[in-house]
């Protein structure tokens, strides 16, 4: 069974996940283009973490960070490798769009890795299946040959 819940991302129980998550913003594209988060800069103000797990082990991740503009920047999601395949990363996604929901949110928006950059593809065609479009460079970023920027409008909830 699949629970989601907010975590602290530094615990010791959760440092494997984390640890594979910046090892694959280290190997996935240039060093001087990874905007991969480690654990403490995820447990910074203004940012929320969730932890997945399976049966009580951590299986993936997703955070958002408030941003200024009144978006939220979706930042670490990672699914472990023994578990891909399974719909958990639309499951997370879908999790951190239904917070953002409740928090007001007016839009969610996003960094990964561009076209060129084959560690990415798969996220880039779960984030265009969910509904994302691609756009000019988010909140904090500046244009880079290497990233893709993806934004997605939110309904307000009452």
């Amino acid at each position: 069974m699949i629970e989601i819940h907010e975590a602290d991302p530094t615990s010791d129980a959760l440092r494997p996940l984390i640890e594979a998550h910046f090892a694959h913003g280290e190997t996935a594209g240039p060093a001087e283009s990874n905007h991969t988060m480690d654990a403490q800069a995820l447990a910074a103000e203004g940012i929320r973490f969730w932890a997945m797990f399976e049966d009580g082990q951590p299986v993936g991740c997703g955070a958002l960070r408030a941003l200024p503009d009144g978006t939220a920047e979706v930042k670490s999601v990672h699914i472990i490798s023994k578990v891909r395949g399974r719909g958990l990363a639309r499951q997370m996604m879908n999790h951190l769009t239904d917070e953002a929901g409740i928090q007001g949110v007016a839009a969610l928006v996003l960094e990964t890795g561009a076209e060129h950059l084959p560690e990415y593809a798969a996220a880039r065609k779960l984030y265009e299946r969910l509904g994302y479009s691609y756009c000019g460079p988010i909140f904090g970023y500046e244009n880079d040959p290497n990233s893709a920027f993806m934004r997605l409008a939110l309904e307000p909830r009452n």
